[in-house]
């Protein structure tokens, strides 16, 4: 009897998992509308079928019959990215070496263009996926290094001004446009980069790097706030306990990372 009861937790535990990491993935982006329809059309069948009305019925039910090709082909491309994620997972993560050298790599690049005043501007995909600002970028899928990094945002280089982001040890797009913070307690005279480090920061779990054209200085944006001033061995840190707890208690709402560390 215990174990049946067990059984059956595993098994409920395991399936909201599974939905709930589905629906992290595809939030704020037109899957999110497209399963929204389906979920409209299942409730027009079920109210067809109890109002009896056949024609609608007939029809939708035909609809349903090759509803899972339907959804295969209109999703084909989130549950690719889905797989390739459960792939590099928190489990692979922990154990995956490529991870430290990506980090730093990634911090060789921020300090190199910080010290020749190279703006620079760096988002961290987290738990949360950002596919809408990618799609408006140029997809690069290439390894994290510093000198494609400094490549990238080199000053006559046409990817330089929008953002990079990056997963793990991959850099998925380059040149993407962030949305730029509304909150009226950032100053006006905060840089373009730092506004949209603080916007995307906003709408998302992400963790963003921005380096100054002005002074070369390194800053640090996650729950909407920015922090400045930040060292090498300080960046360094944060990123590796991103690499390995993408969900790190220091990224919650209220924490400031630099006072944890």
């Amino acid at each position: 009897m215990i174990k049946s009861i067990l059984l059956n937790l595993l098994d409920i535990a395991i399936l909201s998992y599974i939905c709930y990491r589905m629906l992290m993935l595809i939030k704020g982006t037109r899957a999110v509308q497209i399963l929204l329809g389906f979920v409209v059309l299942g409730i027009i069948t079920m109210a067809a079928m109890y109002l009896k009305l056949n024609t609608t019925y007939w029809v939708l039910k035909n609809f349903w019959a090759a509803g899972v090709i339907i959804m295969v082909v209109v999703f084909h491309p989130d549950i690719r990215s889905t797989l390739a994620q459960i792939g590099s997972g928190k489990l692979t993560h922990l154990f995956m070496r490529e991870g430290i050298l990506a980090v730093k790599e990634l911090v060789a690049a921020v300090f190199e263009c910080s010290a020749k005043k190279i703006g620079m501007l760096i988002v961290i995909e987290r738990e949360m996926g950002l596919k809408d600002i990618m799609e408006e970028g140029v997809v690069i899928n290439g390894e994290v290094s510093h000198e494609l990094l400094s490549s990238i945002f080199f000053p006559h280089s046409p990817l330089h001004d929008g953002a990079v982001i990056i997963n793990g040890s991959k850099i998925l797009a380059a040149s993407c446009v962030l949305p730029s913070t509304d909150n009226p307690s950032v100053s006006k005279f905060t840089g373009m980069r730092h506004r949209a480090a603080i916007g995307v920061t906003e709408k998302s779990d992400a963790f963003a790097i921005v380096v100054s054209e002005e002074t070369g200085k390194v800053s640090i944006a996650y729950n909407g706030k920015i922090e400045s001033g930040i060292t090498k061995a300080v960046l360094e840190k944060i990123l590796i306990d991103i690499w390995k707890r993408p969900d790190n208690i220091l990224f919650r709402k209220g924490n400031n990372v630099k006072d944890e560390i």
